[in-house]
């Protein structure tokens, strides 16, 4: 059989892709093992001479010492080079894994146009990789039965070589299931948000369903039969002829007016395969409905310069299904109902489907084969698996079942959760969900990455606005673009992640002269909402004083006063609100703070939220620390919470408001008070998910 090769872009070259597995802790939080940056051809593997090539899009492969015989799902696409891998998915079942569970799973968790292209397995020796890329490729081929049905691909077989700390490509072509062939030519690419986004963009459709079905009471096996086939029916309606999709753009950045395109049912292909579907070139003014592509939706623009965010880059496609009911009246007709009576006792159910189904396409994939290759069974699929997860409590109490879409970091393209929102987030049953789903996925098990408020909002700015108040935003990572500091040599320690900036007079609050504390706080506080730890809006003056009295460390006179607090009081505020716990450094005055400065160097590299410095009347926010352990020479970046004037960040920064200050200036000046002892408050990053 002939070998095909991948054309790669001039400026790409070919990489040997032999991954350092020594020293690496077997950590799956997020510790996944980097791909080399640079690119250089690989040598030929010797068990054929293949020019097959391979392309790797994801940054890490989520492999460990600890797990030999670790299987790992290899995912590609169907509008990308028939071996590009775009992400890789643990398989969380022991070998042999459940395919049938692995493939409700995957079903759930990939967007339409991605799909499962091969696997890798973890292997102890090198003895007999051809053997275990086999295996591999059995694997993927039996969960794609699962998956898609017929099996129609070529796959790939990887194995992770710990005792030779590489990784080997295998590829088995359509119609030679015994026979692999060697991957020579690996190319890792630098740029992959561009790459998967410049070519392709994001459809979305949501659609809320309330299913009325009328029970026996007195027979479970019946109403189950009954629900069964409604749901059956109302899969069936998405490939009715009369159904209508209405496409839109969501897209805020163009500037040109673009008009919907309308769809329908008896317009769609629902037989040719994927692959085997045509690009639409016509231009926009000229091609009708019917042949438009998905790029009539997107951006014209030729480049991403950048990517940040699926939100903010990608091109996004919105789709409404509707049912047009007036076709089976071709005359004017006066509406009417029939009335059916139940021969026994009956019980109204109502099962409350709300389906939210994300999809990828190229941009030349034309709109019509978008809707029917990837939409339609898009939302079939998510039907189905609600029902199976209504099923079960059919008769009793129903679950309130909600699709979410994620984009974690690391992860190339967007994930589907579904959530029982009737459970609240920190309760166990959830935790362990999420637990799996970062396993699964390679995430680090310390950060909220899929928690409800870490969703993906693809509504546009109207909608995100619509009814909230006008208010000046606050002031974010004020420190990025301060001047260095004064110390030479040595390491910058700083926080990780974003927090707001609260100070003075802000929103029209008085508290100059007493505030300080209560500044900071919220400016902690903000961190752990940005982060996602929490949801709770960031407590006001009078909020952290009510905190202080329920706990019962004040007395009720203390809401409302002008009185001061501490470190102490904030770490009793953030145990309440947050469940966060706290560690405290004393210091017997400002002149010994430098001695602790290797300390809040391991702080902010281990926990890296902001600290709160407290000594006689002042209190500061500390966001990091440049110390040179060679001379004991340390730098101290403050946020300081007694600027009174507006969120002007350049005020801000020239004022040295938000700055490097060393304990004693070149001046001889001591920033820090010489006869007033300090705590300092190191919040600790909740260890959750």
């Amino acid at each position: 059989m002939p070998v095909r090769s991948i054309e790669t872009p001039s400026s790409s070259f070919l990489i040997a892709y032999k991954l350092n597995l020594s020293g690496h802790t077997g950590n799956l939080s997020g510790s996944g093992l980097q791909v080399p940056t640079q690119k250089r051809r690989i040598q030929s593997m010797g068990i054929e001479n293949a020019t097959t090539s391979v392309r790797v899009l994801c940054r890490k492969l989520l492999i460990s010492r600890n797990d030999p015989g670790l299987l790992q799902w290899l995912i590609g696409s169907p509008f990308f080079p028939p071996f590009t891998i775009i992400s890789t998915l643990r398989c969380v079942e022991a070998l042999p894994p459940d395919f049938s569970k692995e493939s409700d799973d995957l079903r759930t968790l990939l967007p339409k146009g991605f799909e499962v292209i091969g696997a890798l397995i973890v292997s102890n020796s090198s003895a007999d990789s051809e053997k275990t890329a086999r295996e591999a490729v059995e694997a993927s081929r039996k969960l794609r039965s699962f998956l898609y049905g017929s099996e129609s691909r070529d796959l790939v077989g990887a194995v992770a070589d710990l005792s030779a700390d590489s990784v080997r490509y295998f590829v088995s072509r359509y119609g030679s299931s015994t026979r692999i062939e060697s991957v020579d030519d690996v190319v890792y690419e630098d740029q992959s948000e561009k790459y998967l986004w410049e070519s392709g963009c994001i459809l979305r459709c949501h659609l809320p369903i309330k299913l009325p079905v009328y029970c026996p009471v007195d027979n479970p096996k019946e109403a189950e039969d009954m629900y069964l086939r409604s749901v059956d029916a109302i899969a069936d309606r998405f490939r009715d002829p009369q159904v209508t999709y209405l496409i839109q753009t969501l897209n805020e950045h163009t500037t040109e007016v673009l008009h919907p395109v309308v769809l329908h049912g008896r317009e769609l292909d629902f037989k040719t395969d994927i692959r085997n579907t045509g690009v639409s070139s016509e231009p926009a003014d000229e091609a009708g409905a019917k042949s438009l592509a998905c790029l009539y939706f997107c951006s014209k623009s030729e480049a991403l310069s950048s990517f940040t965010s699926i939100e903010e880059d990608a091109d996004k496609i919105q789709i409404s299904v509707l049912l047009n009911r007036s076709e089976n009246f071709p005359q004017p007709a006066t509406p009417f109902a029939e009335y059916f009576p139940a021969s026994k006792e009956t019980k109204l159910l109502i099962a409350d489907f709300k389906l939210d189904v994300l999809c990828y396409a190229a941009k030349d994939f034309p709109l019509k084969q978008a809707v029917a290759k990837l939409i339609i069974p898009g939302l079939i699929d998510q039907l189905y698996t609600l029902k199976n997860l209504f099923l079960p409590n059919l008769l009793g109490q129903h679950p309130l079942l909600r699709p979410y879409h994620f984009s974690p970091p690391g992860v190339l393209h967007p994930v589907t959760v579904i959530y029982d929102v009737s459970c609240g987030e920190t309760e166990m049953k959830q935790v362990e969900v999420r637990r799996s789903l970062h396993l699964r996925l390679g995430l680090p098990f310390d950060r909220p990455l899929l928690r409800i408020v870490n969703a993906i909002n693809l509504s546009t700015q109207k909608d995100r606005t619509r009814g909230t108040s006008i208010c000046s935003p606050i002031l974010k990572d004020v420190h990025l673009g301060i001047p260095s500091s004064e110390v030479s040599g040595g390491v910058i320690s700083t926080v990780q992640g974003s927090y707001e900036y609260y100070h003075y007079l802000q929103d029209g609050f008085d508290d100059l002269g007493w505030g300080c504390a209560y500044r900071s706080l919220q400016t902690l506080v903000s961190w752990f909402r940005l982060q996602h730890y929490t949801s709770i809006d960031v407590p006001s003056h009078r909020e952290i004083q009510q905190s202080l009295v329920e706990i019962e460390d004040k007395k009720p006179s203390f809401i409302g006063s002008r009185e001061w607090i501490g470190a102490i009081e904030l770490g009793f505020v953030l145990d309440k609100l947050l469940d966060v716990t706290c560690k405290v450094i004393n210091v017997g005055s400002g002149a010994e703070l430098p001695e602790k400065c290797r300390e809040l160097a391991l702080h902010f590299e281990n926990q890296g939220t902001p600290v709160m410095i407290g000594g006689g009347v002042l209190a500061y926010t500390l966001l990091g620390v440049h110390y040179n352990e060679a001379n004991g020479d340390c730098a101290f970046l403050i946020l300081d919470p007694h600027y009174t004037g507006s969120d002007d960040l350049k005020k801000i920064i020239n004022g040295g408001w938000c700055g490097w200050k060393k304990a004693v200036d070149s001046k001889g000046r001591h920033f820090f008070l010489q006869d007033k002892f300090y705590n300092l408050l190191l919040p600790q990053r909740p260890n959750i998910v």
